[in-house]
């Protein structure tokens, strides 16, 4: 049990269009475990990221903020410190309040390995992340770290990038690793799927969504039917929440 605080710590998360919010919920509820009644965590949901000084640094009391879709990014303007692993993936979810400023991290990486280690055998050599956001920067950094060779799949691909209509058998034979990081088939639209061919899909494959609502994405329901490994993202969630609770009490 953490001690009592008698002292005000106020926690918060930034994002867009953010009421669904597993954050808020997850840390009132630990705040309350934890009899810490004095702190609270309250969402700022921001209609574009000029206005982060302005409705969220004039807080008093702000001790650490988390960062979700669309601002992973776009935060890093306006941090005075990068954690060295947050600068080599270049998209940051947690913000630490420091006495030389803001100071920005990167603990979806922590939370996506955790969670995808369990899933993979010595067969899962070959990834294919849908979506170029920056939880997708965090899911390619865990990647690269676990040996594991990848390839973005985006509407508007770059060089060496795939487009969806690229994807077909011989991709998918190739690539056992199926990681969504796309907001397609989050609650309310639970009936939409990232366009990819699910007919290629094996009791080989891992398929991993970012999304945690709802708990069976249209998305992983697919996997499921040909027999593949699946998982949401309500682990990871748990996972970088705590790396974040850990970072901003250090």
């Amino acid at each position: 049990m953490e001690k009592k605080e008698s002292k005000k710590k106020k926690f918060g998360l930034i994002g867009k269009h953010i009421s669904y919010s597993f954050s808020q919920d997850y840390f009132t509820k630990k705040f309350e475990a934890l009899d810490l009644l004095n702190y609270s965590y309250e969402n700022f949901d921001l209609e574009k990221i000029s206005e982060f000084k302005e409705q969220v640094l004039a807080k008093e009391d702000l001790k650490g903020l988390n960062v979700t879709i669309p601002y992973k990014e776009k935060i890093l303007n306006y941090l005075d410190l990068l954690d060295k692993k947050a600068e080599k993936i270049g998209a940051v979810n947690t913000i630490k309040f420091t006495k030389k400023g803001l100071k920005g991290y990167n603990t979806d990486a922590y939370g996506f390995k955790k969670s995808l280690a369990p899933l993979l055998t010595k067969k899962h050599k070959k990834a294919l992340i849908l979506g170029t956001g920056g939880a997708s920067k965090a899911v390619a950094f865990v990647l690269h770290e676990l040996n594991i060779s990848y390839k973005f799949v985006s509407r508007n691909p770059l060089k060496n990038e795939f487009s969806y209509q690229d994807l077909d058998e011989d991709i998918f034979l190739n690539y056992s690793i199926i990681v969504n990081c796309t907001p397609i088939g989050t609650y309310p639209n639970v009936e939409e799927k990232p366009a990819i061919p699910y007919e290629f899909i094996t009791s080989n494959h891992v398929m991993f969504d970012l999304i945690y609502n709802p708990e069976k994405t249209a998305f992983l329901h697919e996997g499921e039917l040909k027999g593949a490994s699946i998982s949401n993202g309500y682990k990871m969630l748990e996972f970088q929440a705590e790396k974040a609770w850990e970072i901003w009490n250090k």
